[in-house]
């Protein structure tokens, strides 16, 4: 390979991809709608998401602790030995 097409393939291919790229991210077309800017007013309702939605409503009550140690007894374990 001779310096012009060293150039060519490490150089100017790989800036010509970098500015294809950087200039399709800049153009409005591709930026989608328009932003929301703190200040504006927020035109769209409520909306809740979350990932069961069978899950969500009448028959789910607080969570249980099956692991929940007697009251009155020592819950510290741990450490390095696994006594302490």
């Amino acid at each position: 390979m001779n310096v012009v097409e060293t150039i060519l393939v490490y150089a100017v291919i790989p800036g010509a991809i970098y500015f294809v790229v950087g200039a399709a991210t800049l153009r409005k077309k591709f930026s989608g709608t328009p932003r929301y800017r703190p200040g504006q007013p927020w035109e769209y309702p409520a909306m809740w998401w979350t990932a069961n939605p069978d899950g969500v409503g009448a028959g789910h009550g607080p969570a249980v602790d099956v692991n929940a140690a007697p009251e009155g007894a020592s819950t510290a374990a741990g450490g390095a030995r696994g006594k302490w």
